[in-house]
């Protein structure tokens, strides 16, 4: 798995950090079998988990040639992936943060609304640009994300495309804090969530 996703322990806490040789971190179908995998054995002795990228990409979402070239059953696998992962991942027992630097895209966007809570740096940018190629996202992001922002806003993301910086993220509730270094942030809030039920 080293070449789709690093795991690394801060204290208490899974630190799972996406890997792609472009590192675009696009969630292809071999990624997400690996973080399903990992989410699923994880429950047995869950901790809190960080999910993050590298600075200029959070991840971008589905590789569009991928899913280009699917077919019949392979298509609804690959929709089926996607799903068992965004709900293995929302249902989790322990905290799971997403720690979000740069591009943050469709699929990517996806992930990051299935996490409990979010953190993001200054450069972030959150959009599903599916609506730009006739698409729309069946992994979770259309139920989850008008709970967040209200309908209005997650319909203009959803059918114009529209993007989302940081700062409006944090205004509308997309995220629940801006840092410069989103991952040390939520580690900081994690580890004080875990003191405080002491």
């Amino acid at each position: 798995m080293s070449d789709l996703f690093h795991l690394e322990q801060i204290g208490g806490v899974r630190v799972l950090r996406l890997l792609s040789a472009d590192g675009t971190n696009r969630l292809t179908l071999a990624r997400m079998r690996a973080l399903l995998g990992g989410f699923q054995k994880w429950k047995q002795t869950p901790e809190p988990v960080i999910v993050t990228g590298n600075r200029a990409f959070f991840s971008v979402g589905a590789d569009i040639q991928e899913i280009r070239a699917l077919t019949g059953v392979a298509a609804y696998e690959f929709a089926s992936n996607g799903q068992q992962l965004m709900h293995e991942i929302h249902s989790f027992q322990a905290p799971v943060y997403a720690a979000i630097s740069g591009y943050c895209m469709g699929g990517g966007l996806d992930l990051a609304l299935a996490c409990h809570r979010r953190i993001a740096a200054p450069n972030t940018v959150f959009g599903h640009r599916g609506a730009a190629l006739g698409l729309i996202t069946g992994w979770g992001g259309t139920q989850r994300l008008p709970k967040l922002i209200g309908k209005a806003q997650a319909l203009a993301m959803f059918v114009s495309a529209k993007k989302m910086d940081a700062a409006e993220a944090l205004e509308l509730g997309l995220v629940d804090g801006v840092a410069e270094d989103p991952l040390a942030d939520a580690v900081l809030r994690i580890e004080a969530t875990v003191r405080s039920r002491r």
